[in-house]
């Protein structure tokens, strides 16, 4: 996933914690800076579905503040396809507002993206210095400040893996599933740490969730492949590799996955036959 994704999908989870707080402009800005990265960033079918979720939960959130109410008299309403109308409307209310407020707004969002970024590096580096239970102390802090952050907690996971700190990773990535139980990118990420711990049967049941919510994602089909080679159930890693191939037909890797099962399979049944 892109950084601006990513971003897009901070921005829309910090909404919730900017009204508690108070803070209504940084409310509004984020939200119309996600809807522009969605705007202009290619998304897959589930990550279409995903973000349409997120927006819908941030508008119902906003629509339901008091302060909101005072500011802007009119419900505001979403449907997929209608990203551009819910911009301008969100632009024309900014512009409303008071210029310098706004510019406030955007530097404390600033301030605050630079303070994650900041802890990210930092844990990162103490990983990679193998000083892991610091690293931890600083990526539970930074949880504890952006306690409803979800993407923040999946950037952490992300630096966990390649640390091939799994137990750790596994941990963020389950505190993210529970906020977003919709997102089929989170239950993909738990299935593939699973697989990595060599739990499988845990990783499958993962994989048929994320599938629910993302059937023709054909990337999704050759991560579950991968799972049934390490597995070693041929028939499944065959079945899988096929339906990426036919969701996708130049998928080169998914090709060679499907040739290689196969392959596998004519082996199994030539011994058997002994």
């Amino acid at each position: 996933m892109s950084t601006e994704l990513i971003k897009a999908r901070s921005q829309l989870s910090g909404i919730q914690r900017y009204l508690k707080q108070k803070k209504l402009l940084p409310a509004i800005v984020s939200l119309h800076d996600a809807i522009g990265i969605i705007l202009r960033t290619p998304l897959m079918a589930h990550e279409k579905k995903e973000f349409g979720t997120s927006v819908e939960q941030a508008l119902y959130t906003l629509n339901n503040d008091a302060e909101f109410k005072k500011v802007c008299p009119m419900v505001l309403e979403y449907n997929a396809g209608q990203e551009k109308q819910l911009m301008g409307t969100l632009r024309e209310l900014l512009e409303d507002l008071q210029g310098s407020a706004v510019d406030e707004a955007k530097q404390l969002l600033a301030a605050i993206e630079e303070q994650k970024v900041k802890g990210l590096a930092r844990g990162k580096e103490l990983l990679g210095r193998k000083k892991f239970k610091d690293a931890k102390f600083v990526f539970d802090k930074l949880v504890l400040q952006f306690s409803d952050d979800t993407d923040l907690k999946t950037q952490i996971a992300e630096l966990l893996l390649k640390a091939e700190r799994h137990e750790d990773a596994l941990e963020y990535l389950t505190q993210a599933l529970k906020e977003f139980p919709e997102s089929a990118h989170l239950y993909n990420r738990v299935g593939m740490v699973l697989r990595k711990m060599n739990r499988f049967d845990m990783a499958e049941k993962y994989y048929v969730k994320a599938l629910k919510l993302a059937k023709d994602d054909p990337g999704l089909y050759f991560n579950i492949g991968r799972l049934y080679i390490d597995w070693e159930k041929w028939d499944k890693v065959a079945r899988v590799a096929a339906m990426a191939v036919k969701l996708s037909p130049d998928f080169s890797e998914a090709k060679k996955m499907h040739t290689f099962a196969k392959k596998k399979m004519r082996k199994e049944a030539a011994k058997q036959d002994k």
